[in-house]
């Protein structure tokens, strides 16, 4: 078994923010433009029905295998589609993305070339703007075309900063700052060029309140390159007010999480290929960063596409830009605000029945059934299975406004102050668990994983049982009720299924073997033998959710190593219980079976 400082060490980097506000969107891209920059649609007339191929005369997107097509139609614009059958963890293809950075709080944990962690001997920063590190001098060389210029503009930044808090420009700066050199390095006749200038911009389509947002960024987008005259914004193909617009619409529309094989965010990635995917709740594949070798530093980080259900030949490819444990009015307010449409998928489709259990109490009479979560305008709610009426309705829209209250504020101090946020999720769990919200319903299951995380976060250096027993218990409902509402396989069930694995096979400060089978967690080898049936279903999820090919990538190798731990540790176990059983003397008088 492992003691729980490995497992911490392990999950230090779990703790570090990331620029994306935590429990909010997933910044997946999108290009829904129905006119494609690749093909002249306009010959032809399109229906939402028809698609239309338009690969086969492109020279970009050479990075797509030719088991998957671009087409385009007229509701969703241009899509990815299966040209021939797929499996549950099939990878569909493999890239690097355009453009990355690290997010200010990973700069000093991670290379900013590779998104390595920091190897033994530890990160070697840029002796100039001493922002950056790499974890090797070949990454460092490799970075060195775009960081001299990213170099200085890090310093000018730093010598015209107010205070240290903003001596570092926010990640969104430094991503469309490294682009725009990228684009002026590589010329834009380019195939990198012609991608990026492809991807999606809604400049013509921006709600009121995102206007002023785009234009701050413009403005300190201009300041960061250093440039002090219009004219000089053509070095970048810049030529109007008009053109550095688009390439913000562009970055904010597509911009995605770049992420480490636990999904923990690091940073933004841009991807022109991977723009390509549309959106649905329900998604047939994900986009991670599995590492699937330890041998590709030079190339990492890379982007892959996973299938995580069977996918048929002329089907599209999908992958969720959100949160999808959200339910449905906060998924489409996400859409809205990110990525300016509807989602209209299966999942919000509003022929589906409402026993979403993103949204649903437990039946008042406890029948097994489930009611549909209470709004102001609703009417008297009654189970979908017996038709028990809901009596605490008043009750249960006070606690998810104070659940989504708290949920919000801990969010915003489980770095600051985490004991304060421990505090708030520890209190606010039970008044939801009270009012019968379901454990996969949004915000309990919001608040349960971040009250995981906290724990993990605040564990004593000195381990006791209860602390132990405590977490494991926390992280045992967070499985259960992601289970409800993602398939098997979806990489962030897998992670959550395999964090429960470790936490059982941890050494237990104070075990207590005659714990009866009713009382959970159990103790002793029952417990190991629950580790490893954990943990082998984890990885059996894994090899999907970060691809069959790649093992599952790092968190599945590590997994698999554990599995063969344990199996040795319990191999021990039997075989010491036998040679007890042999040596203890039999009572006078017994008789052996079968005489």
């Amino acid at each position: 078994m492992s003691s729980f400082s490995d497992l911490r060490a392990k999950r230090k980097t779990k703790e570090v923010g990331s620029f994306l506000r935590a429990g909010g969107t997933s910044q997946f891209a999108t290009t829904n433009d129905p006119i494609s920059p690749i093909a002249d649609a306009g010959s032809e007339s399109l229906v939402p029905t028809e698609t239309k191929s338009v690969s086969a005369n492109s020279s970009l997107y050479r990075c797509l295998p030719l088991s998957v097509d671009i087409r385009v139609n007229l509701e969703d614009g241009r899509g990815i589609w299966a040209k021939k059958a797929f499996v549950a963890g099939d990878i569909l293809f493999i890239t690097k993305p355009h453009v990355h950075v690290l997010s200010t709080r990973n700069l000093e944990l991670f290379c900013s070339s590779c998104t390595s962690s920091a190897p033994e001997g530890g990160l070697k920063r840029c002796t100039l703007c001493r922002v950056v590190w790499y974890c090797s001098t070949q990454c460092q060389n490799n970075d060195w075309s775009v960081h001299k210029k990213e170099c200085d503009a890090l310093q000018r930044w730093a010598a015209g900063a107010p205070s240290l808090d903003v001596a570092i420009p926010a990640e969104p700066i430094r991503c469309l700052g490294r682009l725009l050199w990228m684009k002026q390095k590589k010329k834009a006749t380019s195939v990198w060029a012609k991608e990026i200038e492809a991807m999606q911009s809604h400049r013509t389509s921006l709600p009121p309140e995102a206007v002023e947002g785009h234009t701050h960024l413009a403005h300190a987008v201009v300041r960061y390159l250093g440039v002090n005259a219009p004219g000089e914004l053509g070095a970048f193909g810049i030529q109007t007010a008009a053109d550095i617009v688009d390439v913000v619409s562009r970055f904010t529309t597509n911009s995605l999480t770049l992420t480490t094989p636990s999904l923990t965010p690091l940073g933004i990635a841009v991807s022109p290929p991977f723009a390509l995917i549309n959106h649905s709740c329900d998604p047939n594949a994900v986009v991670v960063f599995p590492r699937a070798s330890n041998d590709s530093r030079a190339q990492e980080p890379l982007m892959h596409v996973v299938a995580i259900r069977d996918i048929a030949p002329d089907e599209e490819i999908f992958t969720a830009y959100i949160d999808t444990t959200l339910p449905k009015p906060l998924r489409q307010i996400a859409l809205r605000t990110a990525y300016n449409f509807e989602c209209k998928c299966t999942l919000c489709n509003n022929e589906v029945p409402r026993d979403d259990p993103r949204e649903a109490v437990d039946c008042p009479r406890s029948c097994g059934g489930t009611c549909p979560l209470p709004t102001e305008e609703d009417s008297p709610l009654r189970c979908i299975k017996c038709k028990a009426a809901v009596s605490t309705r008043g009750a249960i829209i006070d606690a998810l406004r104070v659940g989504q209250e708290g949920l919000d504020k801990a969010t915003a101090l489980q770095i600051s102050d985490t004991p304060k946020a421990l505090q708030l999720t520890t209190n606010l769990l039970p008044i939801l668990e009270g009012a019968k919200i379901l454990p996969s319903s949004h915000p309990r299951l919001a608040l349960m994983r971040l009250h995981q995380s906290l724990l993990l976060a605040s564990f004593p250096v000195t381990p006791t049982q209860d602390a132990l027993d405590n977490i494991v218990r926390t992280t045992a409902a967070c499985v259960s009720a992601l289970t409800a509402v993602l398939r098997a396989g979806h990489p962030i069930r897998a992670l959550a299924c395999a964090e429960l694995g470790r936490l059982l096979a941890v050494d237990e400060p104070a075990p207590d073997v005659s714990r009866g089978k009713s009382v959970f967690p159990p103790s002793g080898p029952v417990r190991l033998r629950l580790a490893y049936d954990t943990l082998v279903q984890a990885r059996s999820e894994l090899l999907i959710g970060f691809g069959a090919r790649n093992e599952g990538g790092e968190v599945g190798r590590e997994v698999r190593e554990m599995v063969v731990r344990i199996e040795k540790e319990l191999e021990v176990w039997t075989q010491r219980m036998k040679d007890v059983m042999q040596d203890t003397p039999k009572p006078k008088g017994s008789k052996s079976l079968g005489r």
